[in-house]
């Protein structure tokens, strides 16, 4: 039976659990084969690895940190060597913390901007560099919150409301060479990272969420995995620069 994504080669970064292991597996199951990036979750990739194995799939992991470009560089060498091309470039990695104003540091500006910035920036530079004629298809992750601006969360917002402009600035820089550049924005998800910051279906920040959310619910990983694999796939051909909001109404 022929799979969307027959043929294709997909790189998911930050994909050892939540979104990304999600869209990996997602990915995966439309039969694209794919790299399960880490940074130091090499269990949690593993994990990843092996589900998308079991249901019949094809993936590796490769760690490496977006941060910097030769780990960067290292990770599309490594994909190439192993499936021959890249066609799909899925920026998942990302990093928070949620706070006023007046706690911000420095150091924290950096970790966030570095991963969630520079590293979706050097991601696309060396995907641009690696995808063949036919073009390609880079998927950034955002939030909801680059409209919704709640307080408490300016840093991260910040963040990805530069990785909003990234998309649409790339989509009309790369669009000429085949290469389409979307992004994929969630609401509340109920992720392991939002549960490591102590939040649940009955903190008040999330109740609080939910009840805007149109469609009265909270998200699920698999909500937003398969609006991504749509942007992988041919099915999304004519679609370029777009912000689309997979939150269930909430913006």
């Amino acid at each position: 039976m022929h799979k969307d994504l027959d043929g294709r080669v997909a790189i998911v970064t930050g994909s050892s659990k939540g979104f990304g292991s999600a869209i990996a597996k997602a990915l995966a199951a439309e039969g694209a084969l794919t790299v399960v990036n880490y940074v130091s979750d090499k269990t949690g990739a593993e994990k990843t690895v092996a589900a998308i194995t079991a249901a019949g799939g094809i993936a590796i992991a490769i760690q490496g940190s977006v941060s910097h470009l030769s780990e960067v560089r290292r990770i599309f060498e490594e994909a190439i060597a192993a499936f021959g091309k890249v066609d799909i470039l899925v920026n998942n990695a990302g990093v928070y913390t949620f706070g006023p104003l007046a706690e911000i540091e420095e150091a924290e500006y950096r970790r966030q901007f570095d991963t969630n910035v520079l590293g979706t920036l050097l991601m696309c530079k060396e995907g641009s560099l690696r995808f063949g004629d036919a073009g390609g298809s880079i998927i950034n992750i955002g939030t909801a919150g680059t409209t919704l601006n709640l307080p408490g969360t300016v840093m991260y917002t910040a963040t990805k409301a530069a990785s909003d402009s990234i998309t649409h600035v790339l989509a009309k820089e790369l669009g000429r060479r085949g290469i389409r550049v979307n992004s994929v924005n969630p609401g509340i998800v109920l992720t392991e990272g939002v549960s490591a910051l102590g939040m649940n279906s009955e903190t008040a920040f999330v109740v609080d969420l939910v009840a805007q959310t149109p469609l009265g619910r909270a998200g699920t990983t698999q909500d937003v995995a398969d609006v991504v694999t749509f942007l992988a796939s041919d099915k999304s051909r004519w679609v370029t620069g777009q912000i689309i909001q997979a939150s269930g109404g909430l913006q």
